[in-house]
C-alpha cells in the first residue's frame, strides 16, 4: 500500500470518528422525542438523518467499497417517525461506521482506484470513501443545528483547543 492511500484511509477514519462523537455530544442533551421532533414536513428529524446516515454509509462504503450487496431502502429511513430511542440510534451508528472503518483500513490500492457504480454515480473507491465522509460531516452539521436549537447551549466540540492559533 502507498503513502497516499494509507493518508486517505487514516483521514477518513479520524473524521468518521469525529462525527460519531459530535452526533453522540449532540444527543447527550436531548430526550428521545427531541430526537425525532422536525421543524416542518420539507426537513428531517435528527433521527431520520442517523438512519439516513446508516443507509448511505452501508450502501456506499460497506455494499460497495466493501463488495457486499446492496440492500438499501432510502426511502425507508425518512418515512421512520419513532421507534429507536437515542441510545439504539447511536448503537446503530457506532456499529456502521465501525464496520465502515474497518472496510476502509482493509481496502486496497487497487480497490481504492476501482470504479463502481454506486446510486447511480460512477465512483472509484478513493471517491466513495470522501462521499461517504462528506456526506456524514454534512448531516452532522444539521443534527448539531438542531440540538443547538433544542438545547440552547453550545455543544462543546472544540472544548480546550485554541482554534485562533495562527498556523506555523
Amino acid at each position: 500500500m502507498n503513502t497516499i492511500s494509507k493518508e486517505i484511509k487514516e483521514n477518513a477514519v479520524y473524521r468518521i470518528d469525529e462525527n460519531t462523537h459530535k452526533v453522540s455530544k449532540c444527543f447527550s442533551g436531548l430526550k428521545d422525542a427531541d430526537i425525532w421532533k422536525k421543524p416542518n414536513e420539507a426537513s428531517n428529524s435528527m433521527g431520520n438523518l442517523v438512519v439516513h446516515l446508516c443507509g448511505n454509509i452501508t450502501q456506499y462504503i460497506i455494499a460497495s467499497l466493501g463488495e457486499q450487496p446492496d440492500t438499501r431502502n432510502r426511502d425507508l429511513e425518512f418515512s421512520i417517525s419513532e421507534g429507536y430511542s437515542k441510545e439504539e440510534l447511536l448503537k446503530m451508528l457506532t456499529e456502521t461506521t465501525q464496520k465502515a472503518k474497518e472496510i476502509i483500513h482493509a481496502a486496497s490500492d487497487t480497490q481504492l482506484s476501482q470504479i463502481r457504480n454506486v446510486q447511480g454515480y460512477e465512483l472509484s473507491g478513493v471517491g466513495i470513501i470522501l462521499h461517504a465522509v462528506e456526506h456524514y460531516s454534512y448531516h452532522t452539521g444539521q443534527i448539531a443545528y438542531w440540538a443547538k436549537l433544542g438545547n440552547n447551549k453550545d455543544l462543546g466540540f472544540y472544548e480546550g483547543l485554541d482554534l485562533n492559533k495562527k498556523n506555523d
